[in-house]
Parts: structure tokens; C-alpha cells; sequence
């Protein structure tokens, strides 16, 4: 089942008295419970591509249709109510509030849904006991190693059962052994059932996806299945 499709997108900027082609003509699906790597050198468009999957931009043309709603055309406040119901996103530099601890950030998107402080609170720890932070939840930011504040980061995006996990180079800041210990947690919520879409440009990332898209020149260039993908007993996916 599709959870992504995008048909013939482009996203053209006005610099100054040029026009900037990001992305030119770009088609994919991606299904439910896909792990999905996105790869490419500076400036071949995974940026541009991550913002409007991500529902943080619009394309200048085409379609994309996000869990059967034609989200191209609609206005900055349609675009956030679908980021905070549908979309868990973890970025390379946390973007954790430092005077706050573990459990209040992992709470934030919830606050946003305006859901009641009991159940907040149930579900952030919840997430937290699923990163393995149980016993880190009232520490600060600064009181976490990078990996540590990459986990909270990650129990944030899960907090509201999101139907896309969206992670932006999560282990750019991170040395390598704390960077495959992340790669391990993605594994473990995929094999959950979870649809995760990574942007990266090392390789020895990507290949924990299941399937990676190259782009260059805005165009994708080669859209490989690199290893089966992992039902989940039960799972419905197709």
C-alpha cells in the first residue's frame, strides 16, 4: 500500500533574475512499512526532496499525494497539521530545547496535538523506555552524550505513532560507534513495522535501508532494492 506517491514533481527557486531548478521531474512510491535511503552529492536535490516529503515545502509542479491526501496545494497551516499527526522527524543536530529534560521534549509534539498531560506524559516515557532512556529521562541536553540526545530526539519522532519516521543524516554529528548504535535503534523500530525514510550521503548508512534513490541534477538517477524488505509478523504491508 502506498503511503507516498509523487508524480512528476519539480521545485524551481527565483535567485534573483534566475531561475534555480532543485528538483526537474521526479516520480516515486514508497509503501508502508518501506525503509527507504535517499542519496546524492550537494546539490543533486535530496534536500529539496526531504522538505516537500516532509511536508515542509510544496513542489512548484506535480503532484504528491501523502495517505490519500493531495497535500501539493495545501497552505502552511494544512502543511503542519499533517507533520505533527503523520510525520516523526529526526534531524543531524537534534533540535532539542536545552533548558528542558528528556521527557518534556519528548513531549512537545504532543503538546502541539493538544493532547492531555496524563497521557503525554505516559507516552513520552513510553518512548523513552522504547530508546532505551528510561533511566535519563529528567536529564538536560547537556547532561546527554550525542548519542543519548540522538535517542531523545528519536523517542520524540515516535511519540505520535507517525506514519513516516523522516531522519535527516542522524548520525552526522555522532562518532562511528554511537552513529551504528543509532542505525541498530532504526533498525529495531523498522522491523516494528515503521516506514523510515533516510536521507544520508554515506553509503555504510544507506545500506541499512532496503531500498536506496540516487538523484543527481534534481533527477532521480537510479532507485535500487538493495535487500528484502522485513514484514513484520502480522503485518498487513504489501
Amino acid at each position: 500500500m502506498n503511503i507516498i506517491k509523487i508524480e512528476h514533481i519539480a521545485k524551481i527557486y527565483q535567485v534573483g533574475s534566475e531561475e534555480v531548478h532543485a528538483l526537474a521531474d521526479v516520480s516515486l512510491k514508497i509503501d508502508k512499512n518501506e525503509y527507504v535511503a535517499i542519496m546524492g552529492p550537494s546539490g543533486s536535490g535530496k534536500s529539496t526532496l526531504m522538505n516537500i516529503l516532509g511536508c515542509l515545502d510544496t513542489p512548484s509542479k506535480g503532484l504528491y499525494d501523502f495517505s490519500g491526501e493531495n497535500v501539493s496545494q495545501m497552505d502552511d497551516n494544512e502543511l503542519a497539521s499533517i507533520r505533527n499527526r503523520q510525520i516523526g522527524f529526526v534531524f543531524q543536530t537534534f533540535n532539542l530545547l536545552a533548558r528542558s529534560d528528556a521527557l518534556h521534549n519528548v513531549e512537545l509534539p504532543l503538546i502541539y496535538a493538544g493532547v492531555s498531560g496524563a497521557e503525554r506524559r505516559e507516552r513520552a516515557e513510553f518512548a523513552l523506555e522504547k530508546v532505551g532512556l528510561a533511566d535519563r529521562m529528567s536529564h538536560k541536553p547537556n547532561e546527554l552524550s550525542g548519542g543519548q540526545r540522538q535517542r531523545v530526539a528519536v523517542a520524540r519522532a515516535l511519540v505520535t505513532n507517525p506514519s513516516i519516521i523522516l531522519a535527516d543524516e542522524p548520525t552526522g554529528n555522532l562518532d562511528t560507534k554511537t552513529g551504528a548504535d543509532i542505525m541498530q535503534l532504526f533498525n529495531e523500530i523498522y522491523e516494528l513495522g515503521n516506514t523510515i525514510i533516510l536521507v544520508t550521503h554515506e553509503e555504510y548508512i544507506a545500506e541499512h535501508a532496503a531500498r536506496i534513490i540516487r538523484l543527481r541534477d534534481g533527477l532521480i538517477e537510479h532507485d535500487e532494492i538493495v535487500k528484502a524488505r522485513y514484514i513484520p509478523k502480522g503485518s498487513i504491508a504489501k
